[in-house]
């Protein structure tokens, strides 16, 4: 069973594959201080629940945003699975150029997403990850990693209107019910889930302009669900694309 972990900025996401089937997958939240003891800890935990073992895990891959957590993840497999894990990073095989000027500083998750997007689209194609950052992640109709966007995610956004904010609510992520809010709450619900939406309709425009041509466009993240009915240009949503993408990494290179 291969065990594929993909590090995020505030959730961890994993899974297990058997073969091509994902049996289960989880999420909790990142913690930067966890060392490698407590990640098998919360790991054999969580298996558990499902009638998995650690010792049924015979293979594993991570992708990590946070620097620090990545030995650590890396030191658990050693320690509680018997093999090493493979890390996305440099050196690792993934059968797509990376047109961008210093390819060293692509994150992980955003390769593993258009990884995963043009083996699952074709191209072109962006993925666009609603994470702790937006970010949009382009491929070549050749299959070539162009570049993408970067933008402050959901969360920062509502977390920095209510900090700065003293009177303004933290509010649920609800459908808003018109633009034109009749309340506090309703007003910033309508910000949040119609701008976000037109953000992301406006660059992919931009993107498509570009290119010369119409990408196909998929969404990944937690709070996608949120913003996605709301837009024109995303084709589908995919909560399970990068923990996908990690799988094609390990096989490309195995």
């Amino acid at each position: 069973m291969l065990l594929v972990v993909d590090v995020g900025n505030t959730q961890t996401h994993f899974g297990t594959f058997s073969g091509d089937r994902l049996v289960e997958h989880w999420r909790f939240a990142t913690v930067r201080t966890s060392t490698s003891d407590e990640l098998g800890a919360a790991l054999r935990n969580l298996l558990e629940l499902r009638g998995v073992g650690l010792a049924d895990l015979s293979a594993s891959i991570v992708s990590s945003t946070v620097p620090q957590l990545e030995p650590e993840w890396l030191a658990m497999a050693e320690h509680y699975l018997g093999h090493r894990m493979l890390s996305v990073g440099p050196g690792l095989r993934t059968s797509m150029a990376i047109r961008i000027d210093n390819p060293r500083e692509l994150g992980a998750d955003r390769l593993v997403n258009a990884v995963a997007a043009y083996e699952q689209l074709g191209g072109p194609c962006v993925s666009v990850d609603f994470g702790t950052a937006l970010n949009y992640d382009v491929v070549s109709a050749d299959g070539e990693y162009l570049g993408g966007v970067i933008a402050p995610g959901v969360e920062i956004s509502l977390d920095a209107l209510t900090a700065r904010g003293a009177k303004l609510p933290r509010v649920d992520l609800v459908p808003p019910r018109a633009a034109i809010g009749k309340g506090t709450s309703e007003a910033i619900r309508a910000g949040i889930v119609f701008g976000f939406a037109a953000q992301v309709d406006g660059i992919v425009a931009r993107i498509s302009d570009e290119l010369g041509a119409e990408p196909a466009t998929i969404a990944t993240g937690g709070l996608a669900q949120h913003i996605v009915p709301h837009t024109e240009s995303i084709d589908e949503i995919d909560d399970l694309l990068t923990l996908k993408g990690l799988k094609l990494l390990y096989e490309r290179n195995t």
